[in-house]
């Protein structure tokens, strides 16, 4: 009895293991084209083992057999664990490949990017629009309090946890900048500082100009003049809702009238710093704040190529609008 089961057990292994690890072999080997008909992601939970793995990506039609993919484990050269996350699975794609994928771990990138000087109610439509996020969003949180940059999640991640995350970036940036802060700045707290970044960052999209004009700011600060800023016109005009995609803010160009507008936010009538941010200021624009540029500037204005020209008199100002006028003027024609 006990050598016929012995000889059933040859007779199975050549039937069945053996063509299941030669089938597994050729498949590695020739990286033949999968089953998958277009792109899926796939998320690999912690804790799924090999053949969890291979039933998941079987049921999502990655691979024809989870037997295979198990064998397949067993006689690869490369013998690294397979990796958690979400994975893009390419249409067609071979099982040596998919192998090699979980091996290096090279996961589906889920990111957000928020560009610097958005405000903290953009934050909050663009989170809304994420449909691969879940759970409800706090209130909106104040200007200023949220740092802009790219933001990397997981599929289905608490979009409060997110805002979190923004929060606890920000107060380090802050922290940090102030930290090692130029002697003699006229801020008090580094609230005020993060004030005058997030008015540097709405005034200027040229890196290289933002501690230059941060010290403008400064140097009127410093001397009581007000700081006359439009970005923060359109704050008070806006409160950071922006309903004209692709008009600007306000879907129109700042009036007259609209400077003479009565609110703390208006540094035309109203000297010193406004109330808070006027948005979420990036690295670079409180860094110049804390760290400005040293000069006698006084005033700046558009140079019609995207940047400013500076100047130290009223008069040498007025000549650079009375030019800037032009420019726009020949603009528009």
């Amino acid at each position: 009895m006990k050598k016929f089961l012995l000889l059933v057990s040859i007779i199975l292994f050549f039937m069945i293991v053996v063509p299941g690890l030669y089938m597994a072999h050729a498949i590695i080997s020739s990286g033949a084209p999968g089953p998958l008909a277009q792109d899926k992601i796939v998320l690999i939970e912690r804790g799924n083992g090999v053949s969890s793995i291979g039933n998941i990506l079987a049921q999502h039609g990655v691979i024809k057999s989870a037997f295979a993919f198990k064998l397949a484990t067993k006689i690869d050269q490369d013998q690294r664990p397979l990796k958690a996350g979400e994975y893009l699975f390419p249409s067609g794609i071979s099982l040596r490949k998919a192998l090699e994928m979980m091996r290096e771990g090279e996961v589906y990138d889920r990111k957000v990017t928020f560009p610097e000087g958005v405000t903290s109610w953009q934050v909050i439509e663009t989170l809304k629009g994420l449909a691969d996020m879940s759970g409800d969003l706090p209130e909106i949180p104040p200007e200023g309090t949220l740092l802009p940059e790219t933001y990397h999640y997981i599929n289905q991640q608490d979009r409060a946890g997110l805002v979190g995350q923004m929060k606890e970036a920000m107060d380090k940036v802050l922290a940090d900048a102030w930290a090692s802060r130029t002697e003699g700045l006229p801020f008090a707290t580094p609230q005020e500082a993060l004030t005058l970044a997030s008015i540097v960052e709405k005034e200027t999209g040229v890196p290289s100009e933002r501690k230059r004009v941060a010290g403008v700011f400064i140097n009127r600060l410093k001397q009581g003049i007000p700081l006359q800023s439009d970005p923060t016109v359109i704050y008070a005009m806006t409160k950071g809702q922006i309903q004209n995609a692709g008009q600007g803010p306000i879907g129109r160009r700042l009036l007259t009238n609209d400077l003479k507008s009565d609110s703390p936010y208006n540094t035309y009538i109203y000297a010193g710093l406004p109330p808070g941010p006027i948005a979420n200021p990036g690295r670079e624009s409180i860094d110049a704040v804390l760290h400005p540029e040293v000069h006698d500037f006084i005033y700046f204005v558009a140079d019609g190529t995207g940047g400013h020209v500076f100047s130290k008199t009223l008069s040498e100002h007025n000549s650079n609008v009375a030019k800037w006028r032009k420019i726009r003027k020949e603009q528009r024609q």
